[in-house]
């Protein structure tokens, strides 16, 4: 508590984001408490793509040598031809790579990032609070700073608040309320495999992306390659407004029978007991009021197909506890500086995932990303250098 008896950072989410929010604001000198709905901090889902721009966040806020012990380092990132089984492009994660970023691409379970994130936060208990189970029911602006209900009867009042409180924020409703999120037809079947039980594959040492009409499927190593990640992603042509009677794993055994002998094996062992729904949102002006702001997917929720929803929210972090050191006592400048610092950036991100998802899974998908490389053929980064260069 500051001398009014307040929090002076709240941050409402204990996931990637928000917990790299308050390890960014503590490097800084900036206390941080954290509150997260769940019994525990932890994550659902399994493998995590962290690119150049985030590992230079996890190095700033001093966990990067962590994440790297628990990390795979892929020898490339792989495009498949799903029906045809022939390569459509690849991106050696090499030398070059590092000279070109300074940093480099590799996966880890998120379960494993978040791990080290929360044993971070605990070694600096002088300025971090974590607390679980706290699930947030109401948010009020009190223009000079906010105050928190939990569904428990506690109350949080603090002179800064971050919602990092995901895709069905209940901070930004507050800020600015655009109604759900938008779902993309798309579901997602996520799951890890014993990587001696996994059928060969040369591209088993790689980010491997196979792509087809209407679906792909994503796989790579994670804990050292000891496990593989699969991620099967497909539209559903049976999808109803407010039903949940669609992406069924029926259909996804129809979606995928068109795929090669390898990928229909590969399949047959993944979880089918849960599925996720694709969503995102639209961009939007604003993501401040007052005293309180958004970070990561309360912000600008993107779908996955560049890979970079945790990875903006690790950008977020930095980006606004250092806004926040700037501005000392000056909490909405802060704010209004981190958004006008991050907005572009994060909207285009939004944009190009959607762009990306279009171009993956239109029935001639590889010729069409076979002519757009041979036009920038005497670049082999130009796709990456926006996104991943400082």
């Amino acid at each position: 508590m500051n001398a009014r008896g307040r929090i002076p950072l709240l941050i409402i989410g204990g996931g990637i984001g928000g917990l790299a929010t308050a390890l960014a604001a503590a490097r800084t000198g900036h206390a941080a408490h954290v509150l997260e709905r769940s019994p525990e901090f932890a994550e659902l889902g399994a493998g995590l793509q962290l690119a150049p721009n985030a590992s230079r966040v996890l190095d700033q806020v001093g966990i990067l040598d962590a994440v790297h012990k628990q990390a795979f380092f892929p020898r490339r990132l792989l495009m498949m031809d799903m029906v045809a089984n022939q390569e459509i492009t690849s991106l050696a994660l090499d030398q070059k790579f590092l000279d070109r970023y300074q940093y480099p691409y590799f996966v880890v379970h998120r379960g494993d990032l978040l791990s080290i994130e929360v044993d971070a936060c605990r070694a600096a208990s002088d300025l971090i609070a974590l607390e679980s189970n706290k699930d947030v029911v109401s948010v009020e602006d009190l223009g000079d700073g906010a105050r928190v209900r939990c569904a428990d009867g506690s109350i949080y009042e603090c002179d800064a608040l971050v919602g990092a409180d995901g895709l069905w924020s209940l901070t930004r409703k507050s800020v600015h309320d655009d109604g759900d999120p938008i779902c993309a037809e798309y579901v997602a079947y996520r799951g890890v495999i014993a990587m001696e039980d996994m059928p060969l594959h040369p591209g088993l040492d790689s980010m491997t992306i196979w792509i087809g009409p209407e679906k792909h499927f994503v796989q790579y190593p994670l804990r050292r390659r000891e496990i593989c990640n699969q991620v099967a992603v497909f539209r559903s042509h049976r999808y109803r407004s407010g039903s949940d009677d669609w992406g069924t794993a029926e259909e996804l055994d129809e979606q995928f029978a068109e795929a090669c002998d390898y990928v229909r094996r590969a399949l047959t062992m993944m979880e089918r007991g849960r599925h996720w729904a694709m969503h995102d949102r639209l961009p939007i002006p604003n993501w401040t009021r007052n005293c309180t702001t958004l970070l990561g997917d309360a912000a600008h929720p993107m779908l996955q197909y560049v890979a970079q929803g945790a990875c903006q929210a690790l950008e977020d972090s930095v980006c606004l506890a250092d806004s926040l050191a700037r501005h000392a006592g000056d909490v909405p400048s802060a704010f209004r500086a981190y958004q006008e610092a991050r907005s572009p950036r994060t909207a285009r991100v939004q944009r190009e995932a959607r762009a990306f998802g279009e171009i993956l899974h239109v029935p001639n998908a590889a010729a069409n990303i076979r002519k757009a490389l041979a036009a920038h053929a005497d670049n082999e980064f130009y796709f990456f250098d926006w996104l991943y260069g400082a």
